[in-house]
Order: C-alpha cells, then sequence, then structure tokens
C-alpha cells in the first residue's frame, strides 16, 4: 500500500471498495506491467480488495485497505461496489454537424464501408453555427462521462477548410486539453482534382491557422485518403509546428501508416486492423502505442483487429471508441471494452488497462489512467464487485458514480 501524503486542503477517504483497480501492482496483487497478461493470475491491474482511496483537492493522495485508511475530513462509503481509474478515449471525432444514419443502414444491408463517407459530415458541419457545434460537442462529452470517460481527446476533420478547421479546434480546446489537428483526414472535396495542393494547404495556412489550438497532428494514411509520401509530409510540418504525431493507421488495408508512425514518434497507431509481422515488431519495440477502436469494426461489419498478436509481442496496447457519425457511434468505453473481451480476445484485464492506462500511454500522460497518489482523481464507481463485470455484463449500465479532479461529477 502507499503511505499518505502531507495534505493541506480538506481530505475525502472513499471507504468499502470491494476491488480497486489502481494500474499499479506495487499496491496490490500481480507483476509489473511489461505487456504480459497471465492467465495463471498475474495482472498489472494492482488490485486491492476491501480499498480505500483518500482524495486531497484534485489528486489521489493515499491508497490501501480500508482498514488502514488514515483519518480524513470527510467520508464516502463506496457500499461494497468496485472502483476503476476513469477511462482514458484518446481517440474520437466530436466537432461535427449532421447525421449518417442512412448510410449506416445501407452498410448493414451489405454495402461495404469507405473513406469517402466523410463528406457528408463535412458539408453538414461547415453549415453549422459555433453554437451547433458546440452544443453537439458538449453533449457527446457529458454521455461520455456519463459511462465513466473522465478524458477524452477529440480531433477536427470535419471542416476541411482553414476557417472550418480552426473554429473546430477552437471549440474543442474549451473543453478538453487532448485536441488533435486532423485537416487531414480526407482530400476536401474542394480539391478533389489537385491533392497535391490540399497537401500543401494542410502543411501550410491550415497548419498555420490550427496550430495554436491543438497539442497533437493527425492524419488517415490509407487508400483513398493520403498516402506514405503525403502523411509524412503532414506530420513532420506538424512536428515543425510543435505538435505530436498520431496515424490512422493499417485500417481498411495493409499500408505504410504503422511504419510510419514509428519512424516518426507518433503517440500512437490507431485502428491497427491489418498488420504485418515487421509492423507489430516494430510497435512492439518502440513507444508508439497500438491503439484499438472496436467500435469501427462493429458498426462497418469489419475484421477485428489481431489484439492478441500485439500483446503477445509485447506491444502497447490502448482501447478506444473512435466515436464519430460514420463508422463508430459510440461514446461507451464500456461497450468497447466488451467487445475488445468478446471479439478480440483480450482479458478483461487487459481491456480494462487498454482503456485506462493504456489511453493515457497513447496520450503520453503520466497523471492519468491509474489511482496511485500523485494521479488525478479521476475514478468510476461500478455496480459490481468487480471490474470484470464490464465484460460479463455487457450493455448494462455499470457505472453509477464518476469523480473527476477530486470532484463527484456523476
Amino acid at each position: 500500500m502507499s503511505s499518505p501524503t502531507k495534505t493541506s486542503s480538506p481530505t475525502t477517504v472513499i471507504t468499502n471498495i470491494a476491488s480497486l483497480v489502481t494500474n499499479d501492482p506495487s499496491l496490490g496483487w500481480g507483476s509489473p506491467r511489461s505487456s504480459k497478461f497471465e492467465s495463471g493470475g498475474s495482472s498489472p491491474l494492482g488490485l486491492i480488495q476491501d480499498a480505500a482511496v483518500v482524495i486531497d483537492g484534485d489528486r489521489v493522495a493515499w491508497t490501501g485497505e480500508s482498514s488502514k485508511a488514515p483519518a480524513t475530513d470527510n467520508r464516502v462509503d463506496a457500499g461494497g461496489r468496485a472502483v476503476i481509474p476513469g477511462f482514458v478515449d484518446s481517440h474520437s471525432h466530436l466537432v461535427f454537424a449532421g447525421d449518417r444514419t442512412q448510410e449506416f443502414n445501407a452498410r448493414m444491408s451489405g454495402r461495404a464501408y469507405s473513406a469517402g463517407g466523410i463528406r457528408t459530415t463535412v458539408a453538414a458541419t461547415r453549415a453549422a453555427s459555433d453554437e451547433e457545434l458546440e452544443r453537439n460537442l458538449t453533449r457527446y462529452l457529458r454521455e461520455a462521462l456519463r459511462q465513466g470517460t473522465t478524458t477524452m481527446e477529440t480531433k477536427s476533420g470535419y471542416g476541411l477548410t482553414v476557417e472550418d478547421e480552426t473554429r473546430a479546434l477552437r471549440i474543442a480546446a474549451h473543453h478538453t486539453d487532448e485536441v488533435t489537428y486532423l485537416g487531414a483526414h480526407i482530400v476536401s472535396p474542394d480539391y478533389t482534382d489537385d491533392p497535391a495542393a490540399y497537401v500543401a494547404l494542410v502543411t501550410g495556412d491550415m497548419l498555420n491557422a490550427c496550430a495554436p489550438y491543438a497539442r497533437w497532428i493527425d492524419v488517415f494514411c490509407e487508400k483513398g485518403a493520403f498516402d506514405g509520401d503525403q502523411a509524412r509530409a503532414i506530420l513532420t510540418a506538424g512536428k515543425a509546428k510543435g505538435l505530436h504525431p498520431r496515424v490512422h493507421a493499417n485500417q481498411l488495408s495493409y499500408g505504410p501508416g504503422v511504419q510510419l508512425a514509428v519512424e516518426l514518434d507518433a503517440a500512437s497507431a490507431d485502428h491497427c486492423t491489418h498488420l504485418t509481422d515487421a509492423d507489430i515488431d516494430a510497435l512492439a519495440n518502440s513507444a508508439t502505442v497500438a491503439t484499438l477502436l472496436p467500435g469501427a469494426e462493429f458498426s462497418t461489419r469489419a475484421e477485428w483487429p489481431n489484439a492478441r498478436r500485439l500483446l503477445d509481442a509485447g506491444a502497447t496496447v490502448a482501447l478506444s471508441t473512435d466515436c464519430n457519425p460514420g463508422s463508430s457511434f459510440t461514446s461507451s468505453v464500456p461497450f468497447c471494452i466488451a467487445l475488445a473481451v468478446r471479439d478480440m480476445r483480450m482479458t478483461p484485464d487487459e481491456a480494462l488497462w487498454s482503456a485506462t492506462a493504456g489511453g493515457a500511454a497513447a496520450l503520453r500522460r503520466t497523471d492519468i489512467g491509474h489511482l496511485t497518489p500523485g494521479a488525478y482523481a479521476d475514478l468510476a464507481f461500478l455496480d459490481a464487485p468487480s471490474h470484470v463485470h464490464l465484460a460479463y455484463r455487457p450493455g448494462v449500465p455499470l457505472v453509477s458514480e464518476v469523480w473527476r479532479r477530486g470532484v463527484r461529477e456523476v
């Protein structure tokens, strides 16, 4: 267990926790993470039974067994529920307008998904007011929060003009620190006949206008979007402006996205559905996280990523929703955890770690995704005695309380 830190502000202890996930094996049973989650009992979750957490301000000050909890100013009884770190959703597209119900219905009737469907949302987003875009964004952020997500990355990518990409990022930056410039989502419909000119815009005037509002730069490296050379030019230009790379990589086909992500030290390569052995080796021997987005495969009836190959090779894996109106219209990390366990052959421990600490790694954050002294007090209560119920009881709204920065928000 951890030692209590000295505090000067009012403190709160949450006690009577049936099972506390800390994501620090030194605070409970389990072995150091590496990437090995072994069926014999080794786990990186740092589980503490009959546990307590002490919160000082917006940070965790102490974790351990309830019987050993230090005295605090306030006390909250968890009532025998499980407590987990707040989910870290490291991939979403929430600044948009419009609806693609008809496209989804057609696809479920047999039409294959293609990147071109994004143009429908581009038209609606351009036509929307700032107020409409912000209303949509905050709606989905609240929806995610109710389901346990306390940190959410989101991207631009549905404006594809200097003005529309800039306003998307400006709006997003009011609500999250994890903002990604994705002017390179697809080639703008305005530049269909001159993709090179659009790449010049994305790496020039658009980047200059967008960079002040973003932390990250992303590119959809895929057939029908941007090839490897174009993606490298876009990401390199972003790095020169102080933005760190992320890559939509190898979603629809084999391609150069993963290798490019590793080459440029991208924080994450996202989707990773079609991987060669060389791709997996590159991820396993780098700091680039493989972010898997099972909501996209579910909503497009596509091939599932091979999470087992990645984990067994030693790659760091994150799970995210990819919440967007076209190919993965879910804000539910618990749903994605259930899919990962059922269809991607991840264990419940692997899936939860990937949706919390893995997401934090994909954002290169050390202050979220775990419940240890010094981390932000971002946590979720489950109406269940164990985190395993997230996969064991799919579709059931188990998240009953959510605390963010030490304050109960749900």
